[in-house]
């Protein structure tokens, strides 16, 4: 393992030297373009704090990987050992959610959109970084940025981890409900209650998780979400100031890179959102278990659904 840290380092100051170096370039390059069009003040400051923002994103990231490895390792056997219990609670109720495999809809929501990235990106900044940079520069450059922007891909990876685990789980609360629905269940009461015992102690760690996945991504994901907010205004900045020449080719790259800075942030919030109402609608089953005449019945399963409900209060 010391081989790997060792190694691993080496890669860091390597790929860190790198991006000092093109964040200095892009800089040099920047501030020859700045003279150029005697736009001195706000575009220096926004253009400096934007290369800035690289340098800052990419040591976190790197640093971040060497120094939460083990954290990572535990959030991988986390999601594991759920999926394994999970399965184990499942097995006794049918039923499928979902016509196709849960890989194919990774592909289709993650795969496909980090494709997307790494193609979009050069063809984006091809052309704007002026005529004072060299095209190895820019090549380096570009596999910085697909670098930076692979970050959200990756945090949405996680988000739909935790998104199936609650499916999952939800699903088994489900028909848990629909069993309880019966009213010849009084023979297996005690065999429901186990289960919505054990849903409810796979919740509580798929909380845990969460916290975890977030406390590793913090500080990663706040620098991107400030980085692409001040590039957006930075590109807007540019489009006023270059609006002038009707010559100008860039135009509708600009435009492109707004979009597509903009959705790759919108992107982990929309997978965040529907994790977070899927997590809500948990409570909303168990109130109505708690409404089932069953419930009311026997009181051994009146207490555990109050509980479960006092647990999702306070998670």
């Amino acid at each position: 393992r010391i081989c790997w840290i060792a190694g691993y380092s080496l890669y860091l100051v390597a790929s860190l030297l790198m991006v000092f170096y093109e964040c200095h370039a892009n800089i040099v390059s920047l501030q020859l373009e700045i003279h150029k069009f005697h736009v001195e003040d706000f575009s220096k400051v926004m253009g400096r704090t934007q290369k800035i923002l690289i340098v800052a994103i990419a040591t976190c990231n790197q640093l971040n990987i060497l120094l939460n490895y083990g954290r990572l390792g535990l959030i991988y056997n986390e999601i594991a050992n759920l999926d394994l219990e999970i399965g184990k609670a499942s097995k006794d109720f049918c039923g499928k959610r979902h016509w196709w495999s849960f890989r194919l809809r990774l592909a289709l929501s993650i795969g496909l959109w980090m494709v997307f990235i790494i193609g979009v990106i050069p063809r984006l900044t091809l052309g704007r970084t002026g005529p004072f940079f060299h095209w190895l520069n820019q090549v380096f450059t570009q596999i910085i940025l697909i670098m930076l922007q692979l970050k959200g891909p990756e945090y949405c990876l996680f988000v739909l981890l935790v998104y199936e685990l609650i499916l999952r789980t939800r699903h088994v609360l489900e028909q848990l409900k629909d069993d309880l629905e019966d009213f010849d269940c009084g023979a297996r009461i005690q065999e429901l209650c186990v289960t919505l015992k054990q849903n409810q102690l796979l919740i509580g760690r798929i909380w845990r998780l969460v916290g975890e996945i977030g406390a590793y991504f913090r500080w990663s994901m706040t620098l991107l979400f400030l980085y692409n907010g001040l590039t957006i205004l930075h590109v807007v900045n540019w489009a006023i100031i270059r609006s002038i020449n009707p010559n100008d080719c860039c135009q509708l790259n600009r435009l492109g890179s707004i979009t597509f800075l903009s959705f790759n942030l919108l992107l982990t919030c929309f997978y965040s959102e529907c994790c977070v109402k899927t997590y809500d609608s948990i409570s909303h089953i168990l109130h109505q278990i708690g409404c089932l005449p069953t419930a009311e019945e026997f009181q051994m399963l009146k207490m555990g659904v109050k509980e479960y409900i006092l647990q999702m209060q306070h998670l």
